[in-house]
Formats: structure tokens, C-alpha cells, sequence
């Protein structure tokens, strides 16, 4: 317990007093995020400084010094890939800012990017001896051989969860506060699951890799809270897809390398519902040039209803916090 409090003070004090420093770099390069017109109640933060995932970026990259030790395997692969998608958002964000336009890569060059990543991270998956193919199943205490089909698995995973963390970005603080609430219900579900691997006589070696990604997850809070604090309404600075995908990458990276795929449709609810919203609404627009919501993602649909942005944030986080400890409690 000692060794996650200092890891989260930590990621939090470093993010926290880079954080300036960041927001007055990227504003003296006038790297401000553009705004789509037809999100016109978002038109005031035309110029807000982007590419702020930098800040805990940069601070999980000092907490990843302190955590890594003789078995970091796992920790390592952890933090490669999130930094691999946050340099892939950080050229999509680059681009948009250098044109001045909302859009920076084509749509099929982010997703070969992201496809890439991913396949290389399946291909582990598949060959390591520390992970593998076998999946737990929530609730029964067992898990299920994939096999093969684990590589499209973790492919379709990575993917979905960049995605879904990428779309659920589009109000102030929302996408960082339920990043936080994913994590601290991670943290408390790997923690009994260490809890049972030591009970059970689990390797050393095994429970040292675990016990170091559960480091790094409390290192990871402490970094997007400090974000947090100048990122909540009003934003000072946006995370940008260099945030976005990286804590995709990171959310979704815990998960494989802890064999707790399945969890992440609960703990990540919102996340889901932000990507389904989305899909359905363009969906259905093709085929009747009629919208089911709003405007979505469906965090845009509230807005529209005319809740704050701060009363959504809240709403999405106590909703994934009270899915989260129902399923807890049940695994």
C-alpha cells in the first residue's frame, strides 16, 4: 500500500508542476484546438491550448522509472504502447493545429497506426508465457482458452478502447474523470486479484509482474488527476488526441496484460456507450437521414438537453463508479 501512495503522490506532484510549464510552452507555439461548427456552444474555446496529454505523459514516463525493477516484463509492454498511441495522437493533433483545421490524419492512416500497434501487441500476447491465451470470465471464477482468436481479440480491444476514450474527449474534463474512476476500480480488482494469487502460491516472479503494473496504474491516477485540475471546466488545456489515445492505449493495455478483458465493458460503461451512440447515430442517419439523438456522441446529446458540462462529467463518473463496485463485489 505504501508503494502505490508514493507512486500516486508522485504521478500527481510531477504532472502537477509540469502542467504550467506545458500550457504556457503550447501557448507560445499557438498549438489551439480548432472547433467542428457545427458544435457551436463549444465555438469561446476556439484557441484553447491542445496536445495537453503531454503533462501526464511525461509524468507516467518518470513514474515508469520509478516502478520498473527485475520483473517489469509485462510494465514495460504497458508503457511502450501507450506511449506508441500517444505519439501516434500526438501527430494527428500536430497536424491540426499546423493546418488549422479539425482534422488531422486521414481516417485510414490513424487506423493502419492504430492497427499496427495493436497487431504487435496481439502477436505477444499470443506467444508470452506471462499472459497467453486464457481470458477470466467475471462472475465464475474461471477463465476460457481463445487460442488463435486471441490476436483479432486484442486487436478488436485496443481498437475499441482508443476509440471509445477518443470520442468520449469532447467535453470539458470527461474523458480524464472517467479515466480516473476506470482506474481506481482496476486498482481495487487487481489488488484482490494479487491478494488471491498469493493466497494460491503464485510464483513470485508472476506477483512481482502484477504488483508493478498495479504501480503503474496508481502512478497513471496521480498523473491525470493532476491534469485534471486544469482541465475541469473551464479547460486551460485540452489532452487532444496525444491524451486520448494514450490513456485508450494504457486503459485497454491493463487489461490484457492481466488477462481482465472482460471487465472493461463494465468499468469502461460510459466509454461504450460514448462509441455505440456514436454508431448508431451514423448508422441510422444513412439509411433515413433521420438522428436517433441530438448530436452524439451522447455526452453532445445532454448538452443539447441543456446540462452543463460539469453536471455531465459528474453524471459519467458516478454512473461508471456504481457499475464498477456492483461488479466488483459480484467477481
Amino acid at each position: 500500500m505504501n508503494r502505490i501512495c508514493f507512486n500516486l503522490l508522485l504521478g500527481f506532484l510531477i504532472a502537477l508542476m509540469i502542467a504550467p510549464w506545458c500550457i504556457r510552452w503550447l501557448r507560445s507555439l499557438k498549438v489551439g484546438q480548432p472547433i467542428l461548427g457545427y458544435v457551436d456552444t463549444h465555438i469561446s474555446k476556439q484557441g484553447t491550448p491542445t496536445m495537453g496529454g503531454i503533462i501526464f505523459l511525461l509524468g507516467l514516463m518518470i513514474v515508469f522509472c520509478f516502478t520498473i525493477g527485475q520483473y517489469s516484463k509485462l510494465t514495460i509492454i504497458i508503457f511502450a504502447t501507450t506511449i506508441a498511441y500517444g505519439l501516434l495522437g500526438f501527430l494527428d493533433d500536430f497536424i491540426k493545429v499546423k493546418l488549422k483545421q479539425n482534422e488531422g490524419l486521414k481516417p485510414y492512416q490513424k487506423i493502419i497506426g492504430q492497427v499496427g500497434i495493436a497487431v504487435l501487441i496481439a502477436l505477444f500476447v499470443y506467444q508470452s508465457n506471462l499472459v497467453g491465451t486464457d481470458v477470466y470470465i467475471p462472475f465464475f471464477h474461471t477463465s476460457i482458452d481463445f487460442g488463435w482468436l486471441i490476436i483479432p481479440f486484442v486487436i478488436f480491444l485496443l481498437l475499441a478502447m482508443t476509440n471509445s476514450v477518443n470520442l468520449t474527449d469532447g467535453l470539458d474534463g470527461l474523458a480524464g474523470s472517467v479515466s480516473v474512476v476506470y482506474l481506481i476500480l482496476f486498482s481495487i480488482l487487481l489488488m484482490g486479484h494479487i491478494k488471491m494469487l498469493e493466497n494460491n502460491g503464485e510464483s513470485l516472479a508472476y506477483l512481482a509482474e502484477m504488483k508493478n503494473i498495479l504501480y503503474l496504474c496508481a502512478g497513471f491516477l496521480g498523473c491525470i488527476l493532476a491534469f485534471l485540475c486544469f482541465n475541469t471546466y473551464p479547460a486551460k488545456v485540452f489532452m487532444g488526441d496525444t491524451g486520448s489515445l494514450a490513456i485508450g492505449g494504457f486503459l485497454g493495455m491493463v487489461a490484457i496484460m492481466t488477462k481482465f478483458y472482460l471487465w472493461i465493458p463494465f468499468f469502461g460503461i460510459m466509454f461504450v456507450l460514448s462509441a455505440i451512440s456514436d454508431v448508431l447515430q451514423v448508422g441510422y442517419y444513412k439509411m433515413t437521414k433521420k438522428r436517433i439523438f441530438l448530436m452524439a456522441p451522447l455526452h453532445h446529446h445532454f448538452e443539447r438537453k441543456g446540462y452543463s458540462e460539469s453536471k455531465i462529467v459528474y453524471a459519467y463518473c458516478v454512473v461508471t463508479f456504481l457499475v464498477g463496485i456492483v461488479i466488483i463485489s459480484f467477481a
